[in-house]
């Protein structure tokens, strides 16, 4: 390292002393047991708000009896729904009516949300998976779009159990706005998707291969066309009598050189392996209709798999971005501190790999915050839903900030909406930064458009300027106590003589 390079770290070192994470009151002081109480409220906020909210309760209980009638009508006009084969039943795969908490944001549906008629084109779908059982989905569309838009695209996956699709339709209508084609689903034994194949292999947490098999079906069809017709749709033909979707309705609207994965909890598994299909020393591209992995970019919301994770080890390939929460699935407040880089593993990984990417804990946040449940922990939704609709909260506006931007900056053209402002849209640190975790680092590492590297281990800590010169020029605020002997040693080795220049990955 040069001596311009280490005199920089010491630098940008002593800067981060100040503000690093950990940060406040002593653990296990009365103040820090307060201030932890606190944070820990923030998981209540959203079930309160919506108990206490006439609108919401009134909207919910409304949509939640127009899904219920929904699927007992999909029930009556095509009876093979119900089939003992398929496993389907009225409480199987759980939430396949979309009723009660399952109905998701009771704001975000067509009838109510002036989306559907102003701005977001939708076609709802049914095809068949590798082994035959029927999945559901929808897929999306500016309303303004049209043959020859060359639109780049994005995958949603959901979460596993109780997460249909409806959960996420918020990060649908969010990159529709921002000029995507998305396709959103129910995996095989969730939601309105067949519980079972028909000779009875399992989907949902009993079968989680569904999360990234069943993501490669789903991408096919996703890019399937009136000349590449989807091909399980003809290997399963006759299955059942119910009517499938040839190929992508969409398909003519699409840019197929640019395709991006977001996917929740199991789904952020999910979308962490199929990332790596044909990355050196691993499986090649297993679908269909390309012959190399098509996928550009990924989001993983709560959480980025680490690469040496339980199903198998996972080699980075594409950028990712992970978003990660502090109280996790089944919230507890915290009796200690818990470890700064907890939350880094998977960050670290990609680093190691020298891809591009982003991490960020939301404070005061639950699993819940990336699929609107009603009645489940999460910090605020909607302060104010008598406007007609969930605007404001805390974590949900932050989580669609970052992943319509990280999609912006790997998937977004020159002249496209979104392509210009990428970049300043990720490191607006000033906007977010009392909303990232005092617990837990979040940090980032991608360069930017102009090829600056934008290296910061401690976000909230705040960010040094990246240095003038390209992603080889080293920039970066390291948070967590690291004390002066080591600044004076970094000193000492920028002036010593016979060091060797190392560049950094670009």
């Amino acid at each position: 390292m040069s001596a311009t390079r280490l005199f920089g770290v010491a630098a940008l070192l002593a800067a981060s002393q100040l503000h690093a994470i950990p940060e406040g009151p002593e653990p296990g002081t009365a103040q820090w047991l307060a201030r932890e109480a606190a944070n820990y409220a923030k998981v209540l906020e959203a079930d309160l708000e919506q108990q206490l909210s006439p609108a919401f309760q009134l909207r919910w209980n409304i949509q939640s009896v127009a899904n219920e009638s929904a699927w007992l009508q999909r029930s009556l006009n095509d009876p093979s729904w119900l089939s003992p084969q398929t496993g389907n039943t009225q409480l199987t795969p759980l939430c396949t009516s979309w009723a009660l908490p399952c109905t998701g944001d009771p704001f975000r549906y067509p009838g109510y949300d002036s989306f559907y008629e102003a701005e977001g084109e939708v076609s709802p779908f049914v095809v068949y998976d590798a082994q035959c059982a029927r999945i559901s989905g929808r897929v999306w569309a500016p309303i303004d779009s049209a043959a020859g838009a060359m639109l780049p695209t994005v995958v949603i996956e959901n979460g596993s159990v109780q997460a249909p699709e409806t959960l996420y339709w918020w990060a649908a209508q969010a990159l529709v706005r921002a000029g995507y084609v998305v396709l959103t689903f129910d995996p095989r034994g969730q939601g309105r998707s067949d519980m079972q194949t028909p000779d009875g292999e399992q989907g949902g947490n009993f079968n989680s291969t569904v999360f990234w098999d069943g993501l490669v079906n789903l991408i096919d069809f996703f890019r399937s066309s009136p000349s590449a017709p989807y091909p399980h749709n003809a290997s399963c033909a006759d299955t059942y009598p119910t009517e499938v979707t040839p190929f992508n309705p969409f398909w003519d609207r699409m840019d197929p050189q640019r395709l991006g994965l977001a996917g929740h909890s199991l789904g952020a598994a999910g979308v962490t392996r199929v990332q790596a299909y044909g990355a050196p020393g691993a499986e090649p591209w297993p679908g269909l209709l390309d012959a190399d992995n098509p996928v550009d970019v990924i989001v993983a919301w709560d959480k980025l798999g680490d690469i040496s994770g339980e199903a198998g080890p996972v080699q980075p390939r594409v950028p990712a971005m992970g978003h990660t929460s502090e109280y996790g699935l089944a919230p507890v407040p915290h009796l200690s501190a818990p470890d700064p880089e907890a939350h880094k593993a998977a960050y670290r990984g990609w680093q190691d790999a020298e891809v591009p990417v982003f991490q960020l804990t939301i404070q005061g946040s639950a699993h819940y915050e990336w699929s609107l449940i009603p009645g489940f922990p999460a910090t605020f939704w909607c302060p104010d839903p008598a406007s007609g609709s969930c605007e404001g909260g805390w974590a949900q506006p932050m989580a669609e900030h970052y992943t319509v931007a990280w999609f912006d900056r790997w998937l977004k053209q020159p002249g496209e909406p979104g392509y210009a402002d990428a970049d300043a849209r990720l490191l607006d640190d000033a906007q977010w930064q009392e909303r990232y975790s005092f617990y837990y680092r979040s940090a980032r590492d991608f360069p930017d458009r102009s090829g600056q590297r934008q290296l910061c281990e401690d976000i909230r800590a705040g960010c040094a300027a990246p240095q003038q010169g390209r992603a080889d020029g080293l920039a970066e605020s390291r948070g967590g106590g690291l004390g002066g002997g080591l600044l004076l040693f970094l000193l000492a080795a920028a002036f010593r003589p016979g060091r060797c220049s190392r560049s950094a990955r670009s």
